[in-house]
């Protein structure tokens, strides 16, 4: 049906609304009207072009279409907490939507349950809401690292963000349809669809009893703010602890499947973004695994954000080290900082715990008596006894790299 003229500025002003400057302008201009807004940056294996998308400050463009947009890992020295419009962009499937109506925006809630639902944003608003602060990784963040390298785009350390989500538990909504016997997993798609037939949907399951255990939500707030468009406005799935290809954007539709997902057709569950199932998750270079698992939970991670590789610092002046650490939801239990090679260790001081699924900083003094090249490492200790390797361990898929970091620095 043809649209009047009054709908389609009416929509247009809903869509402006929601992405801020207006993608559906930005992504129609040419690429020599972008061009001052583009920059390149170094990041250890290749340069990146800054460029400022809807609603976001420069990030590193990793791709165009669809818009995969990584944060300058400078933004995780501002604070534990990524500001909304620093916050990395993930999409797989190039088909998404621009322009989303939240007055008619519904959530369809079906397969095996008593009552199918189709609920309004302001639907679930009115129910019980929860807070969490998470932390958002990329399954493939730092894949650009891995030697050798493997295929997939070459990220750096910066396809990763934390948050203050609010939303509403997945448990909640799931027991208002009613959960019939019987029910194994639940599936999540969203807007975002693909482009030709021969593509795959993007869809994620998760176990009934993950999604019932009240900590995965349905959220529409990021920082005390409405989801950045691109972030998956209106409504995105939360799951506190794992990996964000489980972090459906645009969420539109949620099944409850009453049989194993690998008897249904879920590309980006029995094929993609799975692990060697071993306790490494790990093979030999150019070898494959003869059993593989869907990834799951983040590890353990810690970063150095106010020194980058090569930079120079005073003899005899105490330097100041801060970071960063996180792991898959047992909370941080300690931070170690090593600087003559990982023989010797010393504890850092841990800073504010806003929750075992966020960042937790720490910082430490440290003050050089030599001069010349030294290397700093960093360590992160889990609650839940989990450590950083010293090595880097090696999966086809580049995924849920975790090594020890280490950062050459010039003492003069």
């Amino acid at each position: 049906m043809k649209q009047s003229k009054e709908e389609i500025i009416r929509r247009r002003r809903l869509f402006l609304q929601a992405a801020g400057a207006g993608l559906i302008g930005l992504m129609s201009q040419s690429s020599k009207s972008w061009a001052a807004a583009m920059e390149t940056l170094s990041f250890g294996n290749g340069e990146r072009e800054l460029i400022a998308y809807p609603q976001k400050r420069k990030l590193m463009r990793i791709t165009t279409r669809p818009p995969h947009l990584e944060t300058p890992f400078e933004v995780f020295d501002e604070g534990v907490i990524t500001p909304n419009d620093a916050f990395f962009v993930r999409y797989h499937l190039a088909n998404f939507p621009l322009s989303i109506n939240p007055e008619t925006y519904q959530l369809k809630v079906g397969g095996n349950v008593n009552t199918p639902l189709s609920l309004s944003l302001a639907d679930l608003k009115a129910m019980p809401t929860e807070e969490v602060v998470a932390v958002n990784q990329c399954s493939g963040n730092s894949r650009g690292y891995s030697v050798p390298r493997v295929f997939g785009a070459q990220l750096g350390n910066g396809s990763m963000g934390n948050a203050r989500w609010v939303g509403v538990p997945v448990k909640t909504v799931l027991e208002k349809a009613g959960v019939k016997a019987g029910t194994v997993q639940v599936a999540f798609n969203g807007l975002d669809k693909p482009v030709l037939p021969s593509t795959p949907d993007f869809v994620k399951t998760l176990e009934i009893d993950h999604a019932l255990n009240g900590e995965p939500l349905i959220a529409w707030e990021m920082n005390g703010e409405e989801l950045p468009f691109l972030n998956g406005y209106p409504i995105k799935l939360i799951v506190p602890g794992y990996f964000g290809t489980y972090w459906v954007k645009h969420l539109s539709e949620i099944t409850l499947l009453d049989k194993a997902f690998d008897v249904h057709d879920s590309f980006f569950m029995n094929t993609a973004y799975r692990l060697p199932d071993n306790d490494c998750a790990c093979v030999e270079p150019a070898t494959t695994a003869d059993k593989t698992r869907p990834i799951g939970k983040l590890k353990v991670r810690s970063f150095i954000t106010n020194l980058n590789n090569q930079q120079q610092i005073k003899v005899n002046e105490t330097l100041s080290l801060r970071g960063i650490a996180f792991d898959g939801g047992s909370g941080i239990r300690e931070v170690e900082v090593s600087s003559d090679g990982g023989q010797h260790w010393v504890k850092a001081k841990l800073g504010k715990d806003l929750g075992r699924f966020s960042f937790r900083a720490w910082s430490i003094l440290l003050k050089p008596s030599v001069t010349g090249a030294l290397s700093l490492m960093v360590r992160a200790t889990a609650n839940s006894g989990e450590q950083q390797p010293m090595v880097a361990t090696w999966n086809p898929g580049g995924y849920a790299r975790n090594v020890v970091e280490t950062f050459q620095v010039n003492v003069i």
